[in-house]
């Protein structure tokens, strides 16, 4: 059974930690909300077993990764680029990206914007859409009026520092 290691890399302006096991071709896979790495140990262990690098970030704002205060500072150009520096710190490309929940959105886009860096998605508990012509609050607000989704209360508490 493979043992997990934990490091920190800077990258993206933020330090980020990962959980690891296993050498070869490398697995990214983003937790979902509110989780961790590990909520991955098993595959972690289960991947590198099978001859794969697996890395399992905490994603920005989570755990021991870096938590900005700006709100600015968690919109789909950072989460990617995080990922993106993460994977070019680690010197791997191309890369299988794989998310959970709130992190199967921000693979799918970071897959969308880099697809020369990610090679395959796999997304788990949120189905692909694609990018719609409005933010997605409004979306929301235009579908469902006078309701408040669990997203909206996050974005506000980030905002308010949690």
């Amino acid at each position: 059974m493979a043992d997990i290691a934990h490091r920190f890399v800077t990258t993206n302006g933020i330090r980020i930690h990962y959980a690891e096991a296993g050498a070869g071709p490398l697995v990214l896979l983003c937790h979902g909300a509110p989780e961790l790495w590990h909520s991955w140990r098993h595959q972690l262990k289960a991947l590198a077993d099978a001859g794969f690098h697996a890395v399992a970030p905490d994603m920005r704002g989570y755990g021991q990764t870096d938590c900005p205060a700006k709100v600015e500072a968690y919109d789909i150009f950072h989460l990617t680029g995080d990922l993106v520096g993460l994977v070019n710190a680690l010197g791997s490309e191309p890369t299988v990206i794989v998310g959970h929940d709130w992190g199967a959105w921000v693979t799918q886009f970071a897959a969308l914007l880099r697809p020369d860096l990610f090679r395959a998605v796999g997304l788990l508990s949120v189905p692909f859409l694609p990018r719609l012509s409005i933010r997605p609050s409004a979306w929301e607000q235009e579908k469902y009026p006078g309701k408040i989704f669990y997203q909206q209360i996050l974005r506000a508490r980030f905002r308010e520092g949690l």
